[in-house]
């Protein structure tokens, strides 16, 4: 995986393809997402997940710089946390972020022309903030559930179903991207048997408040999606994710989807030590642009799979056929998410 996160995970694909032949083609469908993403990133001239970074800028020689407007262009920010002129500091009182009613993201900087800086003069214009277009961040109630040093590729989470392969995670001020999700155990055994049978789809285990709606468990080799809770009691889909029905006896250890190896301090920040009970903030990108990455990646999923023989048309008018809905999503994302270059 590139440094850059994913705007949708490998298990919203996988899910969206709904096929088991899927399940031991992790690799492949990786390659489509990541590809999927950064065209996403190309049709809508912006990238959607947040960067710390110092972005600089030259007068005259740039023309992005006007007056007392600085042009971000491809660099807006979504908040500054310094402005300097040849590493003089300008007062956070002599600019504004502009648009300030609508940002972020903001897309130039404004020198008050009544405050002490009132034109940008010639020399290196650096600004450091947290550039992108949103951060925005779902709370899940997801915590670590063990210390983890700066060092550590391994994080092990509570429960939490939302996060996939290409999640972008937040503790503290730390950043990280899911490269790999494993089974942990979750320290509970199934309390009755199960059969070989698909009708049977309710696991008993000691502590159903330990699981959530979406987790994946493992019970020997066959995993199962949970539906459903009522009580100690939980309601699965049986052999999920292209693994094989099988019988489960009385004791068997349950494992579910906790532990995750990431790419520590990623998009400008620093890996750090956290604490356990710590909570993981998981980014939140727009609907259509999570939809549009699921839908690009799915087209070269299917195309990659027929030997991109899904075409339509002969001769100088044949293309590859992704379908009208494509073209739509593609069309609505744009109208609502691109930076219109003039």
């Amino acid at each position: 995986m590139a440094a850059a996160p994913w705007y949708c995970t490998r298990e919203t694909v996988k899910a969206a393809l709904e096929s088991a032949s899927t399940a031991r083609s992790n690799g492949q469908v990786d390659r489509a997402i990541s590809a999927a993403c950064r065209s996403v990133d190309e049709q809508m001239r912006r990238v959607f997940y947040p960067t710390v970074d110092t972005r600089r800028f030259t007068w005259p020689a740039d023309n992005t710089v006007t007056g007392n407007r600085l042009w971000l262009e491809d660099s807006e920010v979504i908040s500054v946390t310094s402005v300097s002129i040849d590493d003089v500091a300008v007062s956070t009182d002599d600019y504004t972020l502009e648009p300030v009613n609508e940002g972020p993201p903001y897309s130039r900087i404004e020198l008050d022309l009544t405050g002490t800086t009132t034109s940008w003069s010639e020399g290196d214009i650096a600004v450091v903030g947290l550039f992108g277009f949103r951060d925005d961040e779902d709370d899940d109630s997801v915590t670590i559930t063990g210390d983890i040093t700066a060092s550590a590729r391994t994080v092990a989470l509570s429960a939490a179903p939302d996060v996939g392969v290409g999640s972008l995670l937040r503790v503290g001020s730390e950043r990280m991207i899911v490269r790999r999700r494993s089974m942990a155990s979750t320290g509970q055994t199934l309390q009755t048997a199960l059969t070989a049978t698909s009708s049977e789809r309710t696991v008993a285990v000691v502590d159903g408040g330990e699981f959530v709606e979406g987790d994946v468990l493992l019970v020997d080799a066959e995993r199962m999606l949970v539906t459903d809770i009522a009580g100690n009691n939980l309601v699965v889909r049986r052999s999920w994710d292209g693994s094989a029905l099988a019988a489960h006896t009385l004791g068997a250890t349950v494992w579910a989807l906790r532990s995750c190896t990431v790419d520590r301090g990623v998009l400008g920040t620093t890996a750090a030590a956290h604490t356990s009970g710590d909570t993981v903030y998981r980014a939140r990108f727009p609907g259509l642009i999570e939809q549009l990455a699921v839908a690009e990646a799915m087209v070269l999923l299917l195309q990659e799979q027929s030997g991109y023989g899904r075409v339509v048309g002969q001769g100088e008018t044949q293309r590859e056929q992704a379908g009208d809905g494509l073209a739509d999503l593609r069309n609505r994302a744009y109208a609502a998410y691109a930076r219109k270059v003039v």
